[in-house]
C-alpha cells in the first residue's frame, strides 16, 4: 500500500484533475514509447534506416498531436509547447513549426468569470474601480487575460494615468497549474531512467526551474515588481520604456497596468507608416536584450512579439526637421531570468569568444559557464567549433538560407556525434537565457530577413573586450605593483647578504659561489626594472585615451627601465 502510495503521490485529488493529470501523463509515455522504439532500440539491431526513413513524418505527429493536447487543456502545457517552438537550436522543423502560433490560439474566457474573479480579488465591484472596462479582451493567454479599462477619476488623478490594462488571471488557474507540474514532475523521474538522458541533464531539476518559474508566473505582485525592478535596470536610457503599475488596483491574481499598447514589434507596415526603421529596430531590440543578460543579470525571459511594442515619441532632429524617435516597451514581466555573477561572467567570454569566430576560446567559455563537466575531452568540439566558424562565420540568415542543405546535414551529424559523446549539464537558469536568446534572435530576423547576428554581437563584444581589457590591466597593475614591492626588497635583501659574507659572517668556501650571489644581485635589479616597465607601459596605453599627456609621459618613462633590463646583462655590475 505504501509503495503504491509513494507511485502515485503526485495524483490530484479532484476527478477532473485526476484525468487533466492521466491524460498529460499517457501522451508522455506513447512518445517516449516510440522514440525508445524507432530511436535505441532498432538502431541496435542494425535496422536505424526505418527509423531515419520515417523521422520526418513522425515529428510532425507527435508535434500535431501535442498541439491539439496544449489548445484543449490549456495552462501550462500552452507553456511547454511556446517553450518547445523556440528551441530551433535542438529541435527538428517538423516540430517548432507546428507550435509557432500555439499562443494566438488559446480561447477567451468569458467576460462575466472574468468580472466575478477580478471583483473577488480587489474587493470592490469593477464598477467602481473603473469607469469602464471593455467586454473583449485585448489578449488572451494560457495563464490570464487582459482588458482595457479607465480608472475612476479619484485613482485617476492619485496615479496620474487614464488608460489602464486590467489583467485576470483564469479562474482556477493555481489548481491546472499544481496538476500539470505534478504530470511533468512525473515525466521528469521517468527521463531520470533513461541512460541518454541522465547521462547529460538532471531532468527533475530542470521540471523544477520550470515549476519555480511558472509559479512566480501567477503571481501579479511578483511580476509588478519584476516591473519595477527592471524599470530601474533601464531608468535614463531612452530605448527603454516599461508601463507603470496602478498598485491599489492590484492583487496576486489582479495587475493594472499603464496602457502603453503601441506598434507590434514586428508589425512592419505600422513601423515603415511611423517613419521608423524596422532594420534599426532589430539592431537595438539585440542591443537591449544583450544589455539585460551580460550587464543588468535580469532580463525578460519571454520576449516574444507580443510582449514588445515600438511606441513612437515626438521630437525634432538637429536640423529642426520632424523626426519620429521611437523606443522599445516592454509588457508582461511574470517569466524574469536572472543571471549569477560568475555565470555572467562566462557568458560575457562566450559571447567574445563568439565575435572573434575563436572556437577554443567558445569551447573553453562553454566549459568555464558550466555547461561542460571538468571531465569533458573537448579536442574534437574545438576542432568542430573552428570549422563552423570558418566555413559559416559571419553569415546573416538570408546567406545561410543559401548554403547547400546536404553540407548543413553533414556538418550536423558530425557534430551532433561530437556532443552526444560529451557530458554536460545546464546550470541555474541556462534555458531561460537561451530561450530568451532564441525568441530575440527570431524577433530580429522577423523584421529584417537579412539580419546578421554577428554583426549586433560585435559591437556589443567590443565594448565588452574594452571593459575585460580594463579590468585585466587593473588586475595587471595591482599584481605589478605587489611585484615591484617584492622585488624593491630584493636587492637590499642580497646587498646584505653580500655584506655579511665579504665580514666573513658567512662562509663561502666555494668562490664560484660568489659569483652566483653577484650575478643573483644583478637579476634583483633587472626583475625590478622589468617589472617597472611593464607596469609604466601598461598605465600608460591605458590612460593615453583620456589623458594623452600622461599617458605619453608614462609610455616614453618606460623606456629607461627596459634599457637597464636589457642592457644591465652587457654591461656587467656597474649597471
Amino acid at each position: 500500500m505504501a509503495a503504491r502510495r509513494r507511485e502515485g503521490e503526485d495524483l490530484p485529488d479532484d476527478r477532473d484533475a485526476r484525468a487533466r493529470y492521466r491524460r498529460i501523463l499517457r501522451f508522455a509515455a506513447r512518445v517516449l514509447a516510440v522514440t525508445w522504439w524507432f530511436e535505441l532500440f532498432l538502431p541496435r539491431i542494425g535496422l536505424g534506416w526505418i527509423g531515419v526513413r520515417g523521422r520526418s513524418a513522425r515529428m510532425q505527429r507527435i508535434a500535431r498531436r501535442f498541439h491539439g493536447l496544449a489548445i484543449d487543456l490549456g495552462g501550462l502545457m500552452i507553456k511547454v509547447g511556446q517553450f518547445m517552438s523556440s528551441r530551433l537550436d535542438v529541435l527538428p522543423p517538423e516540430i517548432t513549426k507546428e507550435l509557432e502560433g500555439l499562443q494566438d490560439e488559446v480561447p477567451a474566457v468569458p467576460f462575466p468569470d472574468i468580472r466575478a474573479e477580478a471583483e473577488g480579488q480587489l474587493g470592490v465591484s469593477l464598477d467602481r474601480a473603473f469607469i469602464g472596462v471593455e467586454t473583449e479582451p485585448v489578449a488572451a493567454a494560457s495563464l490570464g487575460q487582459a482588458h482595457r479599462a479607465r480608472l475612476a477619476e479619484e485613482d485617476a488623478a492619485l496615479t496620474g494615468l487614464d488608460a489602464v490594462i486590467l489583467k485576470v488571471q483564469r479562474p482556477g488557474i493555481q489548481g491546472i497549474v499544481d496538476t500539470d507540474l505534478a504530470a511533468l514532475r512525473r515525466v521528469g523521474r521517468w527521463l531520470s531512467h533513461v541512460r541518454i538522458v541522465s547521462d547529460r541533464v538532471d531532468a527533475p531539476q530542470l521540471v523544477e526551474e520550470f515549476a519555480e518559474t511558472s509559479l512566480e508566473e501567477i503571481d501579479y505582485l511578483q511580476e509588478a515588481a519584476n516591473g519595477e525592478r527592471f524599470a530601474t535596470n533601464f531608468a535614463g536610457d531612452p530605448r527603454v520604456g516599461v508601463p507603470a503599475v496602478v498598485w491599489e488596483r492590484t492583487s496576486r491574481r489582479t495587475l493594472t497596468l499603464e496602457d502603453v499598447t503601441a506598434i507590434k514589434i514586428t508589425d512592419h507596415e505600422a513601423l515603415r507608416a511611423a517613419g521608423i526603421d524596422p532594420d534599426e529596430v532589430a539592431q537595438v531590440f539585440a542591443s537591449v536584450m544583450f544589455d539585460q543578460v551580460f550587464t543588468h543579470g535580469f532580463f525578460h525571459a519571454d520576449p516574444h512579439p507580443g510582449n514588445i511594442f515600438v511606441t513612437p515619441l515626438p521630437g525634432t532632429d538637429a536640423d529642426g526637421a520632424a523626426t519620429r524617435p521611437w523606443r522599445l516597451t516592454f509588457i508582461d514581466f511574470g517569466m524574469m531570468g536572472e543571471v549569477p555573477p560568475n555565470l555572467r561572467n562566462g557568458l560575457r567570454r562566450l559571447m567574445i569568444a563568439v565575435a572573434a569566430r575563436d572556437g577554443v576560446a567558445l569551447v573553453q567559455s562553454i566549459r568555464d559557464v558550466g555547461v561542460l563537466l571538468p571531465s569533458a575531452d573537448t579536442t574534437e568540439l574545438e576542432r568542430a567549433m573552428t570549422q563552423l566558424f570558418a566555413r559559416f562565420g559571419g553569415m546573416g540568415f538570408a546567406e545561410l538560407r543559401e548554403v547547400d542543405p546536404r553540407e548543413f546535414r553533414a556538418f550536423a551529424i558530425e557534430f551532433q556525434d561530437v556532443v552526444r559523446s560529451l557530458p554536460f549539464q545546464l546550470p541555474e537558469n541556462f534555458l531561460l537565457i537561451v530561450r530568451a536568446m532564441s525568441l530575440t534572435s527570431g524577433v530580429c530576423s522577423a523584421l529584417n530577413p537579412a539580419f546578421n547576428l554577428w554583426d549586433a554581437v560585435e559591437p556589443y563584444a567590443s565594448r565588452l573586450v574594452r571593459e575585460e581589457g580594463r579590468n585585466a590591466v587593473t588586475d595587471v597593475l595591482r599584481r605589478a605593483v605587489s611585484g615591484i614591492a617584492t622585488a624593491s626588497r630584493l636587492p637590499a635583501r642580497v646587498d646584505d647578504f653580500i655584506t655579511r659574507v665579504e665580514d666573513h659572517r658567512i662562509s663561502l668556501p666555494d668562490p664560484a659561489l660568489e659569483r652566483r650571489v653577484a650575478r643573483l644581485e644583478q637579476l634583483g635589479r633587472r626583475t625590478l626594472s622589468g617589472l617597472l616597465f611593464a607596469a609604466l607601459l601598461v598605465g600608460g596605453a591605458t590612460l593615453r585615451p583620456e589623458d594623452p599627456v600622461l599617458g605619453g609621459v608614462l609610455m616614453t618613462g618606460s623606456l629607461l627601465p627596459l634599457a637597464h633590463t636589457l642592457l644591465a646583462g652587457v654591461f656587467g655590475r656597474r649597471w
